[in-house]
């Protein structure tokens, strides 16, 4: 599956629940995606393949061919998708300050200041171990 998405246009209501079934439960057929849809959506079968279609159409949804059914699969991770939402919500509101929005989530208490740190801890911490991974080998000169 694909890691980006900063490309993609962004998803409709209805493209989201789509995506929010095949992400929970994938490969799927158009079918498989209606029966799901129907108990909160109810839609028929051509407008689930149109949105199948739009979502392919976008880069979210890839597909295989048994006999003659479609079967579906996400070409992006659903965190990427999140990752792009909160991208364009941090242009739009917080002139493209991922910090103005993180002073926003403490000051809105969604996010403990001490939490905060501690997730800064973690990252840090992955960052090292993934340097230290990754360090180039040196060779001996003669």
């Amino acid at each position: 599956m694909a890691k980006s998405n900063s490309k993609r246009p962004a998803l409709s209501p209805l493209e989201h629940a789509v995506m929010q079934i095949v992400w929970s439960d994938q490969p799927l057929t158009g079918e498989d995606v209606r029966e799901r849809m129907d108990e909160t959506h109810g839609l028929k079968t051509s407008t689930v393949r149109t949105l199948l279609r739009r979502l392919e159409a976008k880069g979210y949804v890839t597909h295989d061919i048994e006999g003659r059914t479609f079967i579906y699969r996400a070409t992006v991770e659903q965190t990427n998708v999140a990752a792009s939402a909160v991208r364009s919500i941090v242009d739009k509101f917080c002139s493209g300050s991922v910090e103005n929005l993180l002073v926003g989530l403490v000051d809105d208490k969604l996010i403990s200041s001490e939490r905060l740190q501690e997730l800064a801890q973690q990252i840090a911490s992955a960052e090292e171990e993934q340097a230290k991974h990754n360090k180039p080998k040196r060779t001996k000169r003669s």
